[in-house]
């Protein structure tokens, strides 16, 4: 499958400066899910901005 990383960077909310997996969606979940996290794009802005990827917080920033 060809990745579609130019049109995924137009809906591309994370805010991280230099990230290498920036609008490589398939590279970006993997990364995350590995660290047990998740990305930036699932949570609200405000709680993106945050970076804090943990799911406590990503539980916190939909609760509000």
């Amino acid at each position: 499958m060809e990745c579609l990383k130019e049109r995924n960077l137009k809906d591309c909310t994370c805010t991280y400066p230099g990230c290498s997996r920036k609008g490589i969606c398939c590279e970006c979940v993997i990364y995350h899910r590995n660290k047990g996290a998740i990305p930036g794009c699932f949570f609200p802005s405000e709680g993106e901005k945050t970076y804090d990827r943990s799911r406590a917080s990503f539980i916190k920033a939909w609760s509000k």
